[in-house]
């Protein structure tokens, strides 16, 4: 067996795509447009990048969303479940009822059937809920998984008491910062304004709190990694919204979409390719506007040694 795991990743397709009411409150980045035939155009935008991902050599678990309960939001997976390299399934509570339904034992049973994951431990905090506290998966966590610190912007939905659990259960460190967009509302999700790579990370530096942003580029530095600095509009173009991939091939693929690919400056992209990551573009504008979430939100990551892609 491998020490190191390439990762997979496991998607939803949508069902029943659509804008929510109810997480909109919390999402700066969902716009309520008229977009014709969105749900279908959602899946089409859908199907092209997981042509692409595999195209890159990248193992995929594709689980179906169903029909009913309607659930506008399923596309995002990473938000309910999160899978690690020791055979770990974290389930997560969720801030929005009509999201709840999103958890679903078949999408972990597809993982295991498609991509030989090994589950050996279940740690289940969808309990939660019941006490008004959420943790949003890897929307409210950023991990650094080789050094092992959990990233986290204080929000509605992610409850700075979880992550200190969280990272006491999974044997991470914790590094929660403030955060907010322009109009001073909190950002919903750590991961639209923060990945991290093998080598390089991107943060917007101006939506965290003033007061806090020596530590966080301190800590981030300290692990290795240098940091791309985004602004505001590249923010809005989800150019925080990315995430690293480690392949089959031995590559390492950064995930983007193309408004947050068109939205990079030169220098910014001469930052990338400097740090041996070569990006991995799709375009999901209809994602983005109604969903107000971007690549990195459809992708839950799924360590697994010895994978044969199929």
């Amino acid at each position: 067996m491998s020490d190191i795991p390439v990762t997979c990743l496991c998607l939803v397709e949508p069902a029943a795509f659509g804008f929510n009411t109810e997480t909109a409150v919390t999402n700066r980045f969902q716009q309520n447009v008229d977009l014709p035939a969105a749900a279908a155009t959602a899946r089409s935008e859908f199907a092209a990048l997981a042509t692409a991902l595999r195209a890159a050599g990248i193992g995929l678990c594709i689980a179906p969303d169903t029909q009913l309960p309607v659930k506008p939001d399923a596309i995002f997976p990473n938000n309910w479940v999160s899978f690690h390299d020791d055979g770990t399934v974290v389930l997560y509570p969720m801030h929005s009822p009509t999201r709840r339904a999103e958890r679903r034992e078949a999408v972990i049973d597809c993982v295991k059937q498609q991509l030989g994951f090994d589950e050996s431990r279940r740690i289940d905090l969808s309990g939660e809920e019941q006490q008004g506290r959420y943790l949003e998966g890897t929307g409210s966590l950023v991990l650094d998984r080789q050094a092992r610190i959990a990233y986290a912007c204080r929000s509605p939905r992610t409850d700075e008491s979880l992550v200190r659990e969280w990272a006491r259960i999974m044997d991470y460190e914790p590094f929660l910062f403030d955060a907010a967009t322009p109009d001073g509302t909190p950002v919903y999700h750590t991961n639209v304004l923060l990945w991290i790579g093998a080598n390089i990370a991107g943060l917007g530096v101006e939506w965290v709190a003033a007061t806090q942003r020596d530590a966080l580029l301190d800590r981030l530095r300290a692990s290795g990694k240098t940091v791309l600095a985004l602004d505001d509009a590249q923010l809005h173009a989800f150019a925080g919204n990315m995430l690293e991939v480690n392949t089959a091939r031995g590559e390492r693929r950064l995930v983007m979409s193309a408004s947050a690919a068109a939205s990079l400056h030169r220098q910014q992209a001469s930052q990338l390719r400097d740090s041996g990551c070569m990006p991995l573009v799709s375009a999901v504008p209809t994602i983005e506007r109604l969903g107000g979430g971007s690549v990195r939100c459809m992708l839950a990551e799924v360590p697994v040694h010895n994978l044969t892609i199929r």
